[in-house]
């Protein structure tokens, strides 16, 4: 090989995030040492970030069959489900967070394309976006700079590519100052069977690179997602990649137009690693080979070595195998959207994956030894319980003091950044772009998109509560998985399928790697209880930072992105209270408790407490009986009982049209417990007085706890007989709180 004289050391593998053994193993594989440009080609295949090294054995065990499911986890670039009809929604999360931390605007800019080009090389036109960010704490200026630059990034690059964004949700902590958490959720539509296919085959066909030309950005990017954010991290700024939405709206339209005819044998996006991991991957799916000439692709600058080329992480690219003696279709479609368009190489036989600079070898590497479930390393890593885990589970409710102020307290709930409307942020999003989201008048749990010609509607969420995650891994990922379904349920949808996008700290952590193992296993119970198998998502382990010399992972954020199908668009439910004369009812129990509840911890500055009790059973029972209280028109509003507990919940369902609630607390539990715990599986229900008897009727026909709590008023807010205000000064105090920190 004429790049063989260039031989790798076990120091330049260390420093792309490869072990000594990994190393040994590479020169194993290849029967001798490798050269540089193919030891970064394995640097970032066996990255973490690429190989799930680290997280694969326990991810084989989330349940992955389902009643919708098209393809199985992990096959293609994203998840495709059956949602009638003859169509088909792709929909996936991904992350973007080391990049955000560095440079949020284009770290989350480029997040966000990232993740619709997976849906459109599917062949499916994006429809609704959804985010899920966390950030620290939100008074340091450097949490307003990232929070400043992660939603106007967010904004202009999917409202240039003219996508809406439905939903999603942000939280801030403290242990997120550093590290904070940028996952991106997109869901699109295509005809059942119509699926591009991330593979390639078929030897002697032409492979093309399609859309922006390749530069030095983004380089390593892979690698720099597989380790901690340090104070040198700034030297990395070249691993963040630069987006440009407008391209990526030409690539789509050309993506698409191209799926239209008979030329594709295989498509994918070229997202982490680059052409390294686009060839590498649809070759070993194919189980074939390629020959690809790197001299031969369009460059933004001169000079780009092999290695640059091959890790460039540069966006709105994509690698296409196309049928041989159909190029000129592909050539034209590309030309038509003026859009690059360029033959570098072929498919071959057998399983080696070739590349040539001006004629010279420089890598020669086997695929198949490249790839997630191939050869790629695969780790069983040593896992213990934190001593935090059972003195968390010590707390007792009675060792803290009941405020005297109650009013006091639920304004300063209202207030917090927690709870308060991030109005700051969305207003920043167009929500309007097309005709796909029917909750933007009609405030629902989950984001509502409309499917045109259908009497179905689809339903979509992102949650999780990283603060129960954190206090109990397994229960709290198993709640996150329960409120997702929870929204989708109060939306008048059924659960379909999730995805995933697992943030954790070192996974060579013991303790870290705990709270991975513990949330996979709540996901798993949760998942197959409301048969939401997963269909992908993605892993993002290294979120954590050195403070004082002591790595400090983020809290365990198991983000849970889930799809459901809204059978008949009449059955779609409003939070939102809609009579001055309504009965407001709470069905599921009320506990004594207030454990992990942002009054817990903001209010009362508390952080060591474990999860409330929580129950599979009752909490599926819970959403049977909400789904038929919907489709027997019994009900005017839903809304599930989540942040803030049942005061808030209760002020979210009031405000929207300006109205109030009088209610009644429990005697046999503790009045802040009742108002401001956030103990799972509970709803809040408003009813036409009408429909008092037969709704009593329905639900004492059930398993599931009720309450008559009171009623709807006409502004203002009463509990216990005790006035607490009007549903207009907290409307001011919800809207204004986080625009006015942000200042």
């Amino acid at each position: 090989m004429d790049n063989q004289n260039n031989i790798s050391t076990v120091e330049q593998a260390q420093e792309m995030g490869l072990l000594p053994e990994e190393f040994d193993r590479i020169k194993e594989i290849l029967g001798r040492t490798p050269n540089f440009c193919e030891l970064s080609i394995f640097g970032v295949m066996w990255s973490e970030h690429c190989s799930y090294k680290n997280s694969i054995v326990w991810l084989k065990k989330l349940p992955k069959d389902g009643p919708h499911m098209l393809v199985e986890a992990g096959e293609e670039n994203a998840g495709l489900v059956d949602i009638g009809d003859g169509l088909a929604c792709c929909f996936k999360i991904e992350s973007h967070n080391h990049p955000s931390a560095l440079e949020p605007y284009q770290g989350a800019a480029t997040g966000v394309g990232g993740i619709n080009r997976d849906i459109f090389t599917m062949g499916a036109r994006p429809i609704a976006q959804l985010n899920s960010l966390r950030f620290g704490n939100i008074d340091l200026d450097r949490t307003k700079w990232l929070v400043k630059g992660v939603s106007k990034g967010i904004g202009d690059y999917g409202n240039a590519f003219g996508i809406p964004i439905v939903g999603g949700e942000i939280f801030f902590d403290k242990c997120y100052n550093t590290n904070p958490l940028v996952n991106a959720f997109s869901a699109g539509i295509m005809k059942k069977g119509e699926m591009i296919s991330a593979t390639s085959t078929g030897v002697n066909n032409p492979i093309f690179i399609v859309g922006s030309r390749t530069g030095k950005d983004g380089i390593h990017g892979a690698s720099f997602a597989s380790k901690d954010i340090t104070e040198d991290s700034a030297e990395d700024l070249p691993a963040v990649q630069v987006g440009d939405p407008f391209q990526e709206k030409l690539l789509l339209e050309a993506t698409l137009e191209l799926a239209k005819t008979d030329a594709i044998v295989g498509m994918q996006d070229m997202g982490a690693a680059g052409i390294t991991c686009s060839t590498n991957e649809m070759s070993a799916a194919g189980k074939h080979g390629m020959i690809i000439n790197l001299d031969k692709v369009p460059t933004r600058q001169a000079n780009m070595k092999d290695w640059e080329i091959l890790l460039s992480e540069s966006q709105e690219r994509m690698l296409v195998v196309v049928e041989k003696g159909k190029e000129n279709i592909v050539k034209e479609i590309f030309d038509k959207w003026d859009l690059s368009c360029e033959e570098i190489g072929e498919v071959t036989k057998g399983d080696r994956v070739k590349y040539f600079m001006h004629g010279d070898l420089v890598a020669d590497v086997p695929c198949a030894d490249l790839v997630l479930g191939g050869g790629a390393p695969v780790y069983h890593r040593e896992y213990s319980e934190p001593a935090y885990f059972k003195r968390f589970q010590q707390f007792d409710i009675n060792n803290i003091e009941e405020p005297y102020d109650l009013v006091s307290v639920a304004k300063f709930l209202t207030s917090s950044p927690n709870i308060a409307s991030k109005r700051f942020v969305y207003e920043q999003y167009d929500s309007m772009v097309g005709t796909a989201n029917m909750s933007t008048n009609f405030p629902t749990d989950a984001g509502i998109v409309n499917l045109k010609d259908s009497k179905k509607a689809l339903a979509m969420t992102v949650d999780c509560n990283a603060r129960m995650v954190n206090a109990n891994p397994e229960e709290g990922c198993a709640m996150a998985v329960a409120e997702a379904a929870r929204n989708i349920v109060c939306s008048g949808g059924m659960p379909s399928a999730i995805t995933n996008c697992l943030n954790f700290g070192n996974p060579y952590n013991p303790e870290v790697y705990w709270q991975f193992v513990g949330s996979i296993k709540g996901m798993a119970k949760s998942c197959k209880k409301f048969s939401t198998p997963v269909t992908g998502g993605n892993v993002s382990f290294y979120n954590q930072s050195a403070i004082d010399g002591v790595e400090v992972p983020v809290f365990p954020t198991p983000t849970i992105g889930m799809l459901g199908i809204i059978e008949d668009k009449e059955n779609i439910m409003s939070l939102a209270f809609k009579n001055s004369d309504s009965l407001i009812y709470l069905i599921g129990e009320s506990k004594n408790d207030i454990s992990c509840s942002e009054y817990l911890a903001s209010y009362h500055n508390f952080h060591e407490s474990s999860t409330p009790p929580f129950d599979l059973d009752i909490e599926y029972e819970l959403q049977q009986t909400t789904s038929n209280l919907i489709k027997d028109k019994l009900i005017l509003s839903a809304h599930d009982v989540a942040d803030g507990g049942l005061f808030i919940a209760l002020l979210e369902s009031s405000m929207y049209n300006d109205l109030g609630f009088s209610i009644n607390t429990l005697d046999n539990i503790r009045q802040d417990a009742f108002l401001f715990g956030e103990s799972p599986s509970r709803i809040v229900v408003s009813i036409e007085p009408k429909n008092k008897d037969a709704f009593e009727k329905f639900m004492l026909s059930t398993n599931t706890a009720f309450n008559h709590l009171g009623n709807v008023t006409s502004g203002d807010i009463i509990i216990d007989n005790e006035s607490f205000g009007n549903s207009e000064e907290y409307k001011n105090i919800y809207d204004t709180s986080i625009s006015e920190k942000m200042k």
